[in-house]
């Protein structure tokens, strides 16, 4: 008989109380280099409100979530990093089944201890965005603790931003110019370590008020409709990491000035098992390592005590409002 367990299931439909559901499934199998965690708190992000709008229609519920806090309570037989009974963080693979539910199934070269200052609900929310900030810093942009220049950071106060911010502070020599466009978004910026916040309804006038020789680096998380103002903004040679997919890109404007675009997708290592996947275990230890010693802050805003359909379905609307700083947290 096989064992099973409760999770929120997605499915195809145009209401969200009707796509998120509770559901019952089967406990996932374990693959060699699997661990078995027992979820404790989740956060979510833009990926998993995309991931719901994107489903076919299917009589099988989709499990979504990404970012994880939680304890590990089996392991398969090849896996040499962590034990049963330790407490980790992680932000999952996207090609199986999420973290929205009791117990998850996740390859232990992306897991790592989670901090022991934090609760599991304050560690939930950092994984995901850590990895993007810090494969977008060091590994995109090729920062070190010499680097200097400017950095534009576009959505200062989104969950990226905000931990981003902290890394390029913490870890770098960078000056950081955060964007943002209310009272409350700019605070938070500023809150996190933002050198400078420029308004981004007006980027180009206002970032090169400040920079007027052009940033160096540039972080966007919402690229359609900018590019003629990162031509525009970014020096000569300076380089760009954008993590969405707008259709029909057009990129031509920035040529003049050879400016490099990079990707950023924190799910590639785990998609294509690339040779250097454990890296991302050895970053979220080191950023574990950072919140302990208090160079680095959790960055939830919203806890939701309802580790269900209903908790699930208030979250994704806090995040489709386009208006959270932060992140929000969902917790059993």
């Amino acid at each position: 008989m096989t064992a099973t367990m409760a999770a929120v299931g997605a499915f195809a439909a145009d209401d969200l109380n009707d796509s998120l559901r509770d559901v019952t499934v089967p406990v996932p199998q374990l693959r060699p280099r699997d661990l078995l965690v027992r979820v404790q708190a989740v956060s979510v992000n833009p990926v998993d409100t995309k991931q719901r709008r994107g489903l076919t229609p299917s009589a099988e519920p989709a499990i979504l979530g990404y970012d994880a806090a939680g304890v590990v309570e089996a392991v398969g037989p090849a896996v040499e990093t962590l034990a049963v009974g330790d407490e980790v963080w992680y932000a999952g693979d996207i090609t199986r089944a999420g973290s929205n539910a009791e117990l998850q199934a996740v390859d232990e070269r992306i897991v790592a201890r989670k901090p022991s200052s934090l609760s599991f609900a304050d560690a939930a929310a950092l994984p995901l965005t850590a990895i993007t900030a810090w494969e977008s810093l060091f590994d995109r942009f090729g920062l070190t603790p010499e680097s200097t220049g400017d950095l534009l950071v576009l959505g200062a106060a989104g969950g990226v931003g905000s931990v981003m911010i902290q890394l390029a502070k913490a870890l770098t020599g960078v000056r950081v110019i955060g964007t943002a466009s209310r009272d409350e978004s700019r605070r938070w910026a500023e809150r996190m370590g933002a050198d400078v916040v420029v308004d981004h309804r007006r980027l180009r006038d206002e970032t090169l008020a400040v920079a007027p020789d052009g940033v160096r680096y540039l972080f966007s998380p919402h690229s359609a409709g900018n590019i003629d103002d990162y031509a525009a903004i970014v020096a000569p040679f300076g380089h760009i990491t954008a993590i969405d997919e707008p259709e029909g890109l057009e990129l031509v404007a920035l040529k003049a000035k050879s400016i490099a675009w990079h990707w950023e997708l924190m799910f590639t290592r785990s998609m294509y098992e690339t040779p250097d996947m454990i890296a991302q275990q050895r970053l979220l230890a080191e950023v574990a390592a950072m919140v302990d010693r208090r160079e680095l802050r959790s960055t939830v805003t919203e806890t939701i005590t309802d580790f269900s359909a209903a908790g699930l379905c208030e979250a994704h609307r806090l995040v489709e409002s386009g208006r959270m700083t932060g992140k929000v947290v969902v917790t059993r």
